[in-house]
């Protein structure tokens, strides 16, 4: 069971009835000494052409925020959005990946196209910081080892124990439909921190079958084998599967078969606890809200063992029913929850939602069982 024993908001727009700024996608990571900084997009629409990454600091757990502004200056050149993720490594070093649209061709258009589910063209970027976010390097392109062409931004550089970092993604088409492998979830790798991103794995591809997978996530279990999730669609129907799971046993270069996790939902962000089960938080489906479900793995089968609601269970229009997904994406109201351990052992969990018809990036702090 969980207990949540706190909550507040990192961003809302001070003045609302002057402007219009709404806040997504949020990420956050804690240094040692204990300051949080949260890295999240703020613009006019949740696809608004002026939607770019902005941060702010914590000292005090969480508690109070400071608004620090915007991350990166706009592209010269070109119109550009963007949207990013917070790591920090081992060593105390803070790095940033953050997702660039090219939206030059397309200040018209949504991110997606309603007719081809392709994708405005998209370039991922790192910034890294060793002095606790005082300062970061200039952005440093990664020259993606497949052809997406779009790719998409599902979380934060994963760096598994045996340092390896990675990226986890999935690929996407292009504006007009073109997809040379595919929509699939893989995860890109590096063996050298970041500096060069030479392969990549496949975690989920059922695309021949008709099934998409998105906003995969990787997690590395207690017992070394990674544990990846993701958001499952089926293209045929145009209907949301039960999101699915499958375990790499030697470090992501082969994966089992992906199997169903019975949970009815988007957006799944998985945790392990310290007891070695899961904590899964995701945009319910079948149900209203952001909710949080435990579960355990045996045999390699995933097992649900108890739920918590979050967030929003008893309000009704959180998500779409167009039978489209980019039209879909339009009248969301909440998502993309985020997850770390602090260093008092609490979990802290962030997500982006409309209150009071502004959206907010909301904080729960919350304690698992002993």
């Amino acid at each position: 069971m969980l207990e949540i024993i706190d909550t507040g908001i990192i961003y809302a727009n001070p003045i609302p009835h002057l402007k219009s700024v709404h806040a997504y996608f949020p990420s956050v990571a804690q240094l040692p000494d204990g300051k949080l900084i949260a890295v999240y997009s703020l613009g006019e629409a949740f696809e608004a052409l002026n939607l770019h990454t902005y941060y702010s600091f914590s000292y005090d757990g969480g508690r109070s925020w400071h608004f620090m502004g915007q991350f990166q200056k706009k592209t010269k050149g070109k119109i550009t959005s963007d949207a990013s993720r917070i790591t920090i490594t081992p060593d105390g070093e803070l790095v940033v990946l953050m997702c660039v649209y090219d939206r030059t061709k397309y200040r018209k258009q949504g991110l997606t196209n309603p007719e081809t589910l392709g994708f405005v063209p998209t370039h991922f970027y790192l910034f890294r910081s060793i002095d606790g976010g005082k300062t970061f390097t200039k952005p440093k392109l990664i020259k993606t080892p497949i052809e997406g062409p779009s790719f998409e931004l599902c979380c934060p550089i994963v760096i598994i124990s045996d340092k390896t970092w990675l990226l986890p993604t999935s690929t996407w088409k292009a504006w007009n439909g073109y997809c040379p492998s595919g929509i699939k979830a893989i995860a890109m790798i590096s063996t050298d921190e970041g500096k060069t991103w030479k392969d990549c794995f496949v975690v989920m591809d059922a695309y021949k079958k008709g099934i998409i997978f998105w906003e995969s996530k990787i997690i590395e279990m207690p017992d070394g084998n990674l544990l990846a999730v993701a958001w499952a669609y089926d293209l045929k129907n145009r209907r949301d599967l039960p999101d699915h799971y499958t375990i790499s046993k030697n470090c992501g270069k082969t994966w089992s078969k992906p199997l169903s996790t019975k949970l009815h939902g988007q957006t799944l962000t998985p945790m392990v606890l310290k007891n070695g089960r899961i904590l899964s938080v995701y945009r319910r489906m079948d149900k209203p809200g952001l909710w949080a479900n435990i579960s355990r793995l045996e045999r390699n089968r995933w097992i649900n063992e108890s739920e918590t609601p979050i967030w929003g269970t008893n309000l009704k229009g959180l998500t779409g029913n167009t039978k489209n997904p980019s039209t879909d994406f339009h009248v969301l109201k909440f998502g993309a929850p985020s997850m770390i351990r602090l260093n008092d052992g609490s979990i802290f969990l962030t997500f982006w939602c409309y209150e009071n018809c502004i959206s907010v990036i909301r904080w729960f702090k919350i304690l698992e069982e002993k």
